[in-house]
C-alpha cells in the first residue's frame, strides 16, 4: 500500500466530510482508561548506521538454525532451498503475488499458480490441486469440512498421531457446526491403532484423516486406514506436514486417499518463528465442486495461443454466498510460488536425492542414540527424518534447556502435546545437518564414545 501524505488542510476537510471535528473524535467509541495518553515513550531517532547495528544486536538474541545445530522439526523443517528461489521471488512482478480481481491480466501469476497446482499433484499422486491455502493445519481443517459436505455425515474420525496444532484447528473449525471428533489413539509402535480406528469408524463418519508421516515420525499404514473409511463409505483424508518424504514415499493418491492436504513451508520456504507457511490441498476431480479455494486452469484464446485462467473460484465473493465451500480466500501466493520454484529447480531427481539425505542421516542419527547411555528410542515404527527419543535419567526440559546453552537446539519435548511421553522430546534430522553436527549431538546427550 502507497504511503500518502495529509496537509493538515487535508485533515481538516476529511474530518469536516465525516462529520467530526478532530481526529480524537474517531476513537470516542474507546474508553479513555486505555487510551495512550501524551506521546509514545520512544528513544530518539537514529542514524541509518546506529539503527541497523541497534537491529542487528536484536536479532542477534535469537536462535538460528545457522548459529546453532538445530534437530527441531514437528511441522516446521530446515531444508535446502536453491538460491535462485529467493533471487526469483523477490523480482517486482513476483514480489506481491496477488490475483487482481481481473485475474486474467496476471498471466504471469496465473502460470506460477497452475505449474504449482501441476507439481502438487505429481507429488500427492492425485487429480486436481487449488492455488494454494494459509497452512497445513487449516488445510485439513478444510479437508474435513469438504469430506462432511460430500457424505452429508456429522462425525470424523481423526488419528492422535495427527500434529497436535492441526488438530486443534480441526477444533476450532468444527466445534461451532457440531460435527462429532473422534480421536484414534497410537499403538506401541507409534503408529495409528488400526483396531481401534476400524472400530472408531461407523455408518456416520465422513472421513478418517491421518498423517504420514505422523506427528512421531512414524509412517503410517494409510492404505489400511483408508480401506476402513472406505468401508462405512466415508472418505480418506491425508495429511503431509513434512512433503519431501513424498520423494521416496508412495503418494497419498496410490494408497487410495481421497483428499491429501499438507504444509509446502518444506520447499523454498525457510523456516522463520511461525511464518509464513504454506498450506497445499488436491483431491479428486470427482469432489472437485466441493474444493475449497480457487483453482487456475490452462486454455487457448482463438488464435490457439496459450492462456491461464481462473477456472474454478468456490469462495463467497465470487459466487452465491450460500453455494460457497468456504470463505477461505486468500491463498499464500508468494510461498507457493518459492515452492514451485525450488521443486522446478531440483527435479526429481533432486527431490528424491534430499529425501535419501533426510532418511538416511535420520537412521545415523537414532542407531547411534538408541546406543547413547540414558536414552532410548520410545517407538519401534518406520520413520522418515523424525523419531522420538526417551531420556531415561533427567527430565527432558532440563536436558533440552541445558544443550540450548550449548548452542544445540536438541528436539522438541513432547509434554505440552501428550502429557504421557513427559520423558520424551523429537528429533529431527533433516540434509542440513552435518554428521559432525549428529555426532556432537549424541556427545552432548552424553553418548559419545
Amino acid at each position: 500500500m502507497r504511503y500518502i501524505p495529509n496537509t493538515d488542510a487535508d485533515c481538516r476537510q476529511m474530518l469536516t466530510t465525516m462529520g467530526v471535528r478532530s481526529v480524537e473524535d474517531l476513537f470516542a467509541d474507546i474508553p479513555r482508561q486505555v487510551r495512550v495518553k501524551g506521546d509514545l515513550r520512544l528513544p530518539p531517532a537514529l542514524s541509518e548506521t546506529d539503527l541497523m547495528r541497534h537491529l542487528t544486536g536484536l536479532a542477534a538474541r535469537d536462535a538460528d538454525v545457522d548459529s546453532y545445530a538445530s534437530f527441531l522439526g514437528a511441522g516446521a523443517y530446515n531444508h535446502f532451498a536453491p538460491t535462485i528461489t529467493n533471487h526469483l521471488i523477490l523480482r517486482g512482478e513476483f514480489l506481491t503475488a496477488y490475483t487482481p480481481y481481473q485475474p486474467e491480466i496476471s498471466q504471469g501469476t496465473l502460470q506460477a499458480i497452475y505449474e504449482y497446482q501441476t507439481l502438487v499433484c505429481q507429488l500427492t499422486g492425485m487429480e486436481v490441486a487449488n492455488a494454494s491455502m494459509y497452512d497445513g493445519g487449516s488445510a485439513l481443517a478444510e479437508a474435513v469440512l469438504m469430506a462432511q459436505r460430500a457424505t452429508g455425515r456429522e462425525e470424523v474420525v481423526v488419528a492422535r498421531t495427527v500434529h497436535p496444532d492441526y488438530r486443534q484447528v480441526i477444533r476450532t473449525y468444527l466445534g461451532p457446526l457440531g460435527i462429532r471428533i473422534r480421536e484414534v489413539p497410537y499403538g506401541a509402535a507409534g503408529g495409528s491403532d488400526l483396531k481401534l480406528l476400524r472400530a472408531a469408524v461407523t455408518e456416520q463418519t465422513a472421513c478418517v484423516a491421518v498423517q504420514s508421516p505422523n506427528f512421531f515420525g512414524v509412517v503410517e499404514e494409510v492404505a489400511e486406514a483408508a480401506d476402513a473409511a472406505h468401508a462405512k463409505g466415508g472418505l480418506a483424508v491425508v495429511a503431509v506436514a513434512e512433503p519431501v518424504s513424498l520423494g521416496l514415499l508412495a503418494p497419498p493418491g496410490e494408497l487410495g486417499a481421497d483428499i491429501v492436504v499438507g504444509e509446502g513451508q518444506a520447499f523454498g520456504n525457510p523456516i522463520s518463528f511461525g511464518g509464513p507457511y504454506l498450506g497445499f490441498f488436491a483431491t479428486r476431480e470427482r469432489y472437485i465442486r466441493s474444493m475449497p479455494g480457487r483453482l487456475v486452469g490452462q486454455t487457448e484464446d482463438r488464435d490457439g495461443r496459450v492462456g491461464y485462467v481462473l477456472t474454478l473460484s468456490t469462495r463467497e465473493q465470487h459466487i452465491r454466498r450460500e453455494k460457497a465451500t468456504s470463505n477461505i480466500c486468500t491463498n499464500e501466493g508468494l510461498c507457493a510460488l518459492a515452492a514451485t520454484i525450488a521443486l522446478c529447480t531440483l527435479g526429481k531427481q533432486g527431490v528424491r536425492e534430499m529425501a535419501l539425505q533426510n532418511l538416511r542421516k535420520a537412521a545415523y542419527a537414532k542407531r547411534k542414540l538408541a546406543k547413547a547411555k540414558g536414552f532410548a528410542l520410545r517407538f519401534g515404527g518406520p520413520t522418515f527424518n523424525e523419531f522420538v527419543v526417551q531420556s531415561k535419567r533427567r527430565p527432558v526440559r532440563q536436558l533440552l534447556g541445558a544443550l540450548a546453552r550449548k548452542r544445540v537446539l536438541a528436539g522438541v519435548a513432547l509434554d505440552r502435546f501428550y502429557p504421557e511421553l513427559r520423558d520424551c522430546f523429537l528429533v529431527c534430522v533433516t540434509e542440513q545437518n552435518r554428521r559432525e553436527e549428529i555426532d556432537g549431538l549424541v556427545k552432548a546427550l552424553g553418548g559419545g564414545r
